[in-house]
């Protein structure tokens, strides 16, 4: 495939709402080696929209036409959890390789058979866990294995989002923790993985997983909806290197402190901060060592951006990290990370933190 594009299906690609027009749209609209080549969204007239819009040739309403009709090189799920499973099956059963957002699956098994037919049909796979391609944590894994902060002894995470328990009624419906949505899944989901992708995998981990605030506000309709989702997590684990780990993610209504991982070596500090979720751009990097008094903030090398610089901030640039990933990956037959093996692990501790919470017995990962 060299010098071909690379191209792209979206299922899920409605101009109007959800992720892609936020995200993957203009993260491929800047991408040279990546062409958007087709769209499908639930109804013909947003199909013709959005396929207008984005300036893309082919629109779908039935994402089996586009399978069977568009000749793709990847299809990428981009639709609420509880439709990821049975997309994504579709598209490997057509034999197309796959990009799908996080989480893989509503629970567990779903992500196991996801992952299993993927490899059973030797296809390349990519899981939107954005913070592997953020350029902080990049570089903050290779300071810690270049030994910056010599053996890496304990780790701390805590994230506090704030009004997200006042929503409109196009998010209400995650709410029920069987559609797989939640705080545990989506905020703790991505927070974790950063944390796992640059210190290693958990060997055992206790949690407590709890909801605090039992309603939420729908906007304009204004009731009160009940939530069986939780919104608070806690844990604490000891990582395959021995290295001693708690974690702290609440969904709050109201002032929330944004985002903290620090990590302790015997030999300095690290400690990245956001106002924000962990991968989006207002996440600064800080430093510390013997000979200094206070933690320093470092800069991030340019090297570890892989994007042109067209590419906007926010949103789209940890996409569009991916995507020159994944289309690397595809041209050269090539797995790369996050795959479907990757997005199984994340499910894995997450099921063993909610067995955790339900029986009080520490789990062994």
């Amino acid at each position: 495939m060299v010098g071909k594009k690379i191209r792209v299906g979206i299922i899920g690609a409605n101009v109007s709402y959800g992720w892609t027009p936020r995200s993957h749209a203009p993260a491929i609209a800047e991408m040279p080696e990546i062409e958007f080549s087709a769209v499908c969204t639930s109804r013909e007239e947003t199909a013709k929209e959005s396929a207008d819009t984005y300036g893309v040739p082919l629109a779908f309403s039935n994402h089996n036409d586009m399978l069977d009709k568009a000749d793709l090189d990847v299809v990428a799920v981009v639709v609420r959890v509880p439709k990821h499973y049975d997309l994504a099956m579709d598209v490997l059963k057509a034999g197309k390789n796959i990009y799908t957002e996080w989480p893989l699956g509503a629970n567990l098994k779903e992500a196991e058979e996801i992952t299993s037919l993927a490899k059973e049909k030797s296809l390349l796979t990519m899981v939107g866990l954005q913070s592997r391609a953020a350029p902080i944590f990049l570089y903050l894994k290779d300071l810690i294995s270049e030994g910056y902060i010599g053996e890496v002894l304990s780790a701390n995470m805590r994230q506090f989002s704030s009004g997200v328990l006042s929503r409109p009624p196009g998010r209400t419906w995650q709410k029920d923790v069987e559609l797989g949505a939640t705080t545990l899944t989506i905020p703790f989901g991505h927070s974790i993985d950063a944390l796992c992708m640059c210190l290693g995998e958990f060997a055992s981990v206790s949690g407590n997983v709890s909801t605090k605030v039992p309603q939420w506000h729908e906007q304009e309709t204004n009731r009160m909806v009940e939530v069986t989702s939780p919104d608070t997590i806690m844990i604490n684990g000891i990582l395959e290197s021995g290295t001693a780990v708690s974690a702290h993610v609440s969904a709050i209504p109201y002032h929330g402190s944004g985002y903290r991982f620090e990590i302790y070596g015997n030999e300095g500090t690290l400690v990245v901060t956001s106002n924000d979720a962990p991968s989006t751009g207002t996440s600064k990097l800080w430093g510390g060592q013997p000979n200094g008094s206070d933690l320093v903030e470092l800069e991030v090398p340019k090297t570890y951006t892989k994007v042109p610089s067209s590419v906007p901030s926010g949103a789209p640039f940890n996409i569009a990290q991916l995507w020159d990933r994944f289309a690397e990956g595809i041209k050269t037959n090539t797995e790369v990370e996050p795959s479907f093996s990757t997005a199984l692990t994340r499910h894995k501790l997450l099921d063993a933190i909610q067995k955790s919470s339900d029986t009080g017995i520490t789990q062994k990962l």
